[in-house]
């Protein structure tokens, strides 16, 4: 996928029931820069590469992302898995690939909220520069500046957003033969014709797919 913005096509976007052509695409050379990008010598850098990580290795909405508690990062016995609270008061589960389980468990780690109450939130917001966390949950449009800043800081286009790792992930299984029945529900679609705007075959997620992102 070529990494000149010119290059990059406008991919459709999700809204409601209606799929508008508004965004560009993510590269995966574009998407793989960006975490290497990050200094992770602070638990700031730790929280934002996890939530990145999360954003490109499970497809989900950063609105989804925000709305995670302790309890929806949890060990399933054979594999760690997170809990998505989706539209309509639904809820999918991921597995977590062994790359981003290194991103998650680093960052609770330096964060010191491996013991605190399930309802928890898992992504504290920051003291402005001071490189300490809160007590109070990232919103969806922290985490959108936080990703739009993390872009700036590693030289790419600043018209890429959250929803770019979205589409990106999305696409990359598609090029690739993925089942498109396996992709929506990656995605959490309900309709398949939503997944296959992105391609240019409801069961259940394994890791076997999450592995397969390219990026």
């Amino acid at each position: 996928m070529p990494d000149s913005p010119s290059a990059c096509p406008l991919p459709p976007r999700e809204r409601g029931h209606r799929t508008v052509v508004s965004l560009p695409i993510l590269s995966v050379e574009q998407a793989r820069r960006l975490p290497k990008s990050i200094d992770t010598g602070q638990v700031v850098g730790l929280r934002d590469r996890a939530i990145i990580g999360i954003l490109v290795y499970t497809a989900a909405r950063v609105g989804a992302v925000a709305k995670l508690r302790m309890r929806d990062y949890f060990d399933a016995g054979d594999q760690y898995c997170l809990r998505f609270a989706e539209k309509g008061g639904k809820s999918r589960e991921i597995p977590v690939r062994h790359d981003l389980q290194q991103f998650l468990s680093g960052y609770v780690a330096a964060a010191g909220i491996g013991s605190l109450p399930a309802d928890s939130p898992l992504f504290r917001s920051a003291i402005r520069r001071t490189g300490r966390l809160t007590e109070s949950a990232m919103t969806a449009d922290d985490m959108s500046r936080m990703v739009k800043r993390r872009m700036r800081k590693a030289g790419l286009p600043s018209r890429l957003s959250p929803h770019s790792f979205r589409v990106a992930t999305i696409t990359d299984l598609l090029a690739q033969g993925v089942p498109l029945e396996d992709v929506q529900q990656l995605a959490g679609h309900a309709d398949p014709r939503t997944t296959r705007l992105y391609d240019r075959p409801q069961r259940r997620v394994t890791r076997n797919i999450v592995e397969r992102i390219s990026i």
